[in-house]
């Protein structure tokens, strides 16, 4: 990606007054990013650039990201920095991948990376991930009733899905990636049989546990995407041997490959310089993937994670966010009470919408207690004992569709602190001060839904920097000793951290 490059394309599109959307994945071999308009409600991309960063060859032992990586990925999104410069986005997002998940100082990078973009990153989950790349796949195919099976393969972890039309059925992703492999198993870049096959049974090792799930639920269209497949079907078509990847293809690839005796050495039509020395470890994946779920052949999908983030955030906008049929089945599954959890979140919106312009709280910290007050007593299907503290543990520790990590993290600090002493987690949070206020508009809501009488009818909520007040008609409170006694006790807990709640 040059700087002439850049300009150019600046000179074109900053003609356009249009607002974009944009998607950029931190992968850990490459970092990508796809510009594009909305016309008429489809995305249309105008705009693909990449580099590869292979943040993943930078893990150490102990995981943790040399900074030699850091610097190669810092770099290249300041590239991205300066072709977003002057542009109107209208929505953009910033997803991480399988290295920046298991890099312990990944806080270190994404801190640098977010001054640079001047836009907050998600590091995203594995199903997540598997999940954003199936809708990209699913948007680039033909909306048919056909079930698909997709294999992604990327630097650190492949991602496979079985799905219908736009829907997953069933989300995996493997700790098997061709960088991960690369270092492990053809270090110092030697090529031979034995480290071949080496690659091949780790990968299918890895695919033990899911095959008999994926083969009973079967499909009939098989989907790859990313650069190693990519790179299959036009080394295979380069050839002359069409884009369709099949077994017998792959062994004739393999046979060609294993006449070098470096990765660094691999040449093939079409392959480009900065992937020679990781597709041999990208081959011995995807002919573990073939094996294991006997498929016969497969075509190639320019759709993947970071189409998939575009259409998600599409989505979003139009309320069909999948992070809604998430919060549903979640309570289905740990029998939620719905009609007590619906009355704490309309107090709980109803209190957020009287304090909002006091406390500057925005509409995402207005979605995430919306989210919290609805799965507050998730945790009551384990135990009554200390369910605020179950609650929490399922909701950081569950896959849940739609969420990333820090987002999953806010919410479990929510429900923990919904009742009794607030966590030190919650506390000690670099965005405490925002969770500290949303947690007292829970703990208030939760509070007001215990009035169950019928006499309830108006009170007034005053916010100040570390202060509620909530007020009611007059004698009310005298006339519900019970209700009194509630805030009573949450007075104190409160107190406890600062935060003075007034009841009158």
């Amino acid at each position: 990606m040059s700087q002439k490059n850049i300009m150019k394309d600046q000179g074109r599109i900053e003609s356009d007054s249009q607002p974009l959307v944009a998607a950029i994945d931190l992968g850990s071999n490459s970092f990508h990013m796809i510009v594009a308009k909305v016309e008429q409600g489809e995305i249309r991309p105008i705009e693909r650039l990449g580099e590869k960063v292979q943040l993943a060859a930078g893990l150490s032992k102990d995981d943790r990201l040399s900074e030699q990586a850091m610097t190669r990925g810092l770099n290249c999104l300041a590239q991205f920095a300066q072709y977003m410069s002057g542009r109107r986005f209208q929505a953009l997002r910033v997803v991480g991948t399988n290295a920046l998940r298991k890099a312990k100082n990944s806080g270190d990078f994404v801190a640098k990376a977010e001054k640079i973009l001047n836009h907050p990153i998600e590091i995203i989950a594995g199903r997540e991930e598997a999940r954003l790349i199936y809708l990209g796949v699913a948007q680039t195919q033909s909306d048919d009733n056909d079930r698909r099976v997709v294999i992604d393969i990327g630097g650190g972890s492949t991602e496979l899905i079985i799905g219908e039309r736009f829907e997953p059925r069933l989300l995996e992703s493997l700790h098997m990636g061709c960088v991960a492999y690369t270092d492990r198993f053809f270090s110092g870049g030697e090529l031979s049989s034995e480290r071949f096959q080496s690659a091949y049974y780790a990968a299918r090792l890895e695919l033990l546990n899911i095959e008999q799930a994926y083969k009973k639920l079967g499909w009939v269209d098989t989907v790859g995407s990313s650069g190693s497949i990519r790179a299959v079907s036009t080394i295979l078509s380069a050839m002359g041997h069409g884009e369709v990847i099949t077994r017998e293809k792959m062994e004739l690839l393999k046979s060609r490959i294993l006449e070098f005796s470096h990765t660094g050495r691999v040449r093939f039509p079409s392959l480009k310089p900065d992937r020679q020395a990781i597709f041999p470890a990208g081959m011995a994946i995807l002919m573990a993937c073939f094996d294991a779920f006997e498929i016969e052949r497969m075509h190639y999908s320019d759709g993947a994670l970071r189409e998939g983030v575009l259409y998600d955030m599409l989505g979003r906008d139009r309320h069909e966010d999948v992070r809604g049929r998430t919060l549903s089945a979640l309570m289905e599954r740990y029998h939620v009470d719905r009609t007590n959890a619906e009355g704490i979140n309309r107090y709980s919106l109803a209190c957020f919408d009287q304090v909002s312009q006091s406390w500057r709280l925005e509409a995402s910290d207005r979605e995430l207690l919306n989210w919290a007050s609805l799965l507050c007593e998730v945790g009551l299907d384990i135990s009554h004992s200390q369910y605020n503290r179950h609650g929490a543990y399922l909701i950081q520790h569950s896959d849940l569709m739609g969420f990333n990590k820090e987002q999953q993290r806010k919410l479990a600090l929510l429900v923990h602190g919904h009742r009794r002493t607030l966590p030190k987690g919650l506390l000690e949070h670099s965005d405490s001060h925002l969770l500290l206020k949303l947690t007292v508009l829970l703990r208030t809501a939760i509070v007001l839904n215990h009035i169950r009488d019928g006499t309830f009818s108006h009170y007034d909520l005053t916010a100040g920097n570390r202060t509620l007040k909530v007020s009611f008609e007059p004698d009310w409170l005298r006339d519900h000793p019970l209700t009194a006694a509630d805030f009573e006790r949450e007075k104190m807990y409160l107190n406890k951290v600062g935060f003075k709640l007034t009841v009158s």
